[in-house]
């Protein structure tokens, strides 16, 4: 039995318990948090030996979470899987890597790979404390990733409303679910960004 337990950092259910009842399944004791905010309570009761953290969460999602543990001495070593369908370009993924995400996974899940994963980044233990970036590096390169995700969405929502006018009645119900769902994933992106332009215009530029 492992000692220590794995952090699940997730806001849909459906996927927080299949990633939790994988984990329990393989042995691991694993805690679950739904959002940043809950991830650094359960963090500071007790030190996980990984995070597993999708990215889109609201209240604090997985950049700021991997952001607040990186300039923090006692949890900047703590290895993070970062899980995600929005943000798959490859500057996203750059970005990741730069603030200090451990492993990059895209949704849906391979849980072949994700076991593997898991367990070579607990057999190696905490990982080397990566170099840090400013605040204001940080908040720059997290509002390009924000801006172009919110116009990408933009674009979606655009276009899928124009489909919608060209569906059959049968069809429109379980179009407007998914437009709806793209609709609310629009305004978490939106206010994001207005929340990141704050924290910017009051964070010092770095020399």
């Amino acid at each position: 039995m492992q000692q220590g337990y794995v952090l699940i950092v997730e806001d849909v259910p459906d996927i927080l318990k299949l990633l939790e009842e994988t984990l329990k399944f393989k042995g691991y004791r694993a805690v679950t948090a739904r959002n940043g905010h809950e991830a650094l309570d359960a963090i500071q009761r007790e030190r996980p030996m990984l995070v597993i953290t999708d990215i889109m969460m609201p209240k604090l999602d997985g950049f700021g979470l991997v952001h607040r543990l990186r300039i923090n001495p006692e949890t900047r070593d703590i290895p993070v899987i970062f899980l995600t369908a929005t943000y798959v370009a490859l500057e996203d993924k750059a970005f990741a890597l730069n603030i200090g995400a451990t492993r990059f996974i895209e949704k849906p899940v391979n849980f072949e790979k994700f076991l593997d994963t898991v367990a070579e980044l607990i057999k190696q233990g905490p990982s080397a404390a990566p170099t840090l970036i400013s605040e204001a590096e940080f908040y720059e390169g997290y509002r390009q990733r924000l801006e172009k995700k919110l116009n990408q969405k933009i674009t979606q929502i655009t276009r899928d409303e124009h489909l919608l006018e060209t569906l059959p009645e049968a069809e429109k119900q379980t179009f407007k679910a998914s437009l709806q769902a793209a609709i609310n994933e629009r305004d978490e992106l939106q206010r994001l960004l207005d929340e990141i332009q704050v924290r910017m215009e009051s964070t010092p530029k770095s020399e």
